[in-house]
């Protein structure tokens, strides 16, 4: 059963009612860390294709609600359903199984390995979905060269610019052609300027595949790139604006 999308404003702790079909959403999350509160009921529900933008105070559960989607995080109560089927209650394998073949993650940091090159980053999620070799790096080399970084490959990761790395990121969550990619924070560590290339090549490569794009971010001007704005407080969904399509 899914649920449809719309981007008309909801009031506090209400569900969106959506026009589309679901491709992924969350029923009602809850989730905590201790005795503190994340979630508490948190609804939303994401469109094929979507740019969603998440945002809210420091605290306000944003990154648990992307999490608890990614299949990150379990919620203590509450459902997420993928593409059709509940996945918080499948198994860490299927989890882990879903995270590599159908969700890419793009974080603050990047978080590459800067033991291996650009490309064997880019690479490695392929061989470990049993890409052949050759096409995997095949893949690489044409993301590198869409995302204007042709020749780096054979590059160390720490020889990269923090916006070069963030690219490299982008291109290793989008080679293995995901169906979402979750952002949590993808310029919180760049400045103004390269913030804006990257949210520009992230868009522009998210929408030529019809990725469907779940963006953490404290930021209303790279919110602007998103479709739609969720607004998180107290974990809960508190409203739904439109921003329109920046990028």
């Amino acid at each position: 059963m899914s649920t449809d999308l719309s981007t008309a404003a909801a009031p506090d702790g209400a569900r969106p009612r959506p026009s589309r079909p679901a491709l992924l959403e969350a029923r009602g999350l809850h989730r905590s860390f201790g005795q503190t509160p994340a979630l508490r009921g948190a609804d939303l529900a994401v469109a094929p294709g979507e740019i969603v933008a998440v945002m809210g105070p420091s605290g306000s559960g944003k990154s648990t609600l992307l999490h608890c989607l990614a299949g990150i995080y379990t919620p203590d109560q509450g459902e997420v359903w993928f593409d059709g089927k509940r996945i918080d209650d499948l198994g860490d394998t299927k989890r882990t199984e879903l995270r590599r073949t159908a969700f890419g993650f793009v974080f603050q940091f990047g978080q590459l390995i800067p033991e291996l090159t650009v490309a064997d980053n880019i690479a490695m999620p392929l061989l470990l979905d049993r890409v052949r070799r050759a096409e995997a790096y095949q893949r690489a080399e044409s993301w590198l060269e869409r995302l204007g970084l042709a020749g780096l490959g054979a590059r160390r990761t720490g020889e990269l610019s923090g916006g070069q790395a963030q690219r490299v990121a982008i291109a290793r969550a989008m080679a293995p052609r995901p169906q979402v990619l979750f952002a949590d924070e993808p310029t919180g560590s760049l400045d103004s300027l390269t913030s804006e290339t990257v949210m520009d090549l992230l868009v522009t490569e998210t929408r030529a595949e019809g990725t469907t794009v779940v963006l953490v971010t404290h930021d209303a001007r790279v919110a602007a790139y998103a479709e739609r704005t969720v607004m998180v407080r107290d974990g809960r969904v508190a409203a739904l604006t439109d921003t329109g399509v920046a990028r």
